[in-house]
């Protein structure tokens, strides 16, 4: 009787178990899903999102890897339509900033952990430009994170590459102290376009096993074959009068002027915001 006891009680259980390991799947299908599909959203519907969700999605964020556990990073939320506005100029006037519903600037941030380390007798040494990447790690690695928790959820998000571009005046914006430079800045919110998924290099170019391979002309070749091919990149190309899609973005999109010019400006923030000790380097 025992036996058939414990018998029956197992058989009972094990398609609760069986339940659970398929949801399990389930879950991480869906995460596949969610990775795999992903796509950046540029416009957005007048839908707002309510600060539970985005408190919600904020607090799976911030549980992402850190170094050292410092977070040594901010997040500044802007939903407000004035700054949105004020904002929008230093993002290269993209309407996005304006339309989405909430705006998030990314920060390196030594402001906060400083002060708390003087405040307990420990005298930091964070005015250095190794700090400074430690900190702008940690804000990347959270805004990645938060942007798969907004996506899990079926919002867009869009990454915004200006933001070091224009620090200095987004610092003057959003009222930063020393010790804080934006890094990134992601606009969220409910979808109101499906783009088409923009391509991306095979596993093959960018995975190296054991040490890195150098890439020879054919690999090169081959291995950007496919992104040449593709109807858009032989438009941009055709519209911008370059032979080919490099061109487009050595003498377009990412200019050597322009590129010197935002690293200086970049490091004058790192100097004026205690990021860049001259006598340190």
């Amino acid at each position: 009787m025992e036996y058939h006891f414990i018998f029956d009680k197992y058989t009972n259980f094990i398609p609760h178990i069986c339940t659970f390991v398929k949801l399990k799947k389930e879950k991480m299908k869906s995460l596949e899903n969610i990775l795999l599909d992903r796509r950046s959203i540029r416009k957005y519907s007048a839908e707002d999102i309510d600060d539970a969700t985005l408190n919600e999605i904020l607090e799976m964020g911030c549980r992402a890897s850190t170094t050292g556990n410092m977070q040594v990073y901010s997040i500044i939320v802007t939903r407000d339509g004035e700054m949105k506005k004020r904002l929008a100029p230093f993002h290269f006037n993209q309407k996005m900033i304006v339309e989405a519903p909430v705006v998030l600037t990314f920060c390196a941030d030594f402001n906060r952990f400083n002060k708390w380390c003087r405040l307990r007798n420990a005298e930091p040494g964070y005015d250095n430009f190794l700090s400074f990447i430690t900190a702008a790690i940690d804000a990347i690695i959270v805004a990645q994170t938060v942007a798969i928790a907004a996506e899990a959820k079926g919002l867009g998000i869009c990454y915004l590459g200006t933001t070091t571009y224009t620090a200095n005046e987004i610092i003057k914006t959003l009222n930063l102290p020393t010790g804080v430079v934006p890094v990134t800045t992601i606009t969220l919110g409910v979808p109101a376009e499906h783009p088409e998924q923009v391509d991306r290099l095979p596993l093959e170019a960018v995975v190296h096993s054991e040490v890195y391979k150098d890439y020879s002309s054919d690999d090169i070749n081959r291995l950007y074959a496919h992104k040449e091919s593709l109807p858009d990149s032989l438009n941009y190309a055709a519209e911008n009068n370059k032979q080919t899609l490099a061109q487009v973005f050595t003498d377009i999109r990412y200019k050597k002027t322009d590129n010197e010019h935002f690293s200086n400006t970049l490091l004058n923030v790192l100097k004026s915001q205690d990021f860049f000790n001259l006598s340190s380097v």
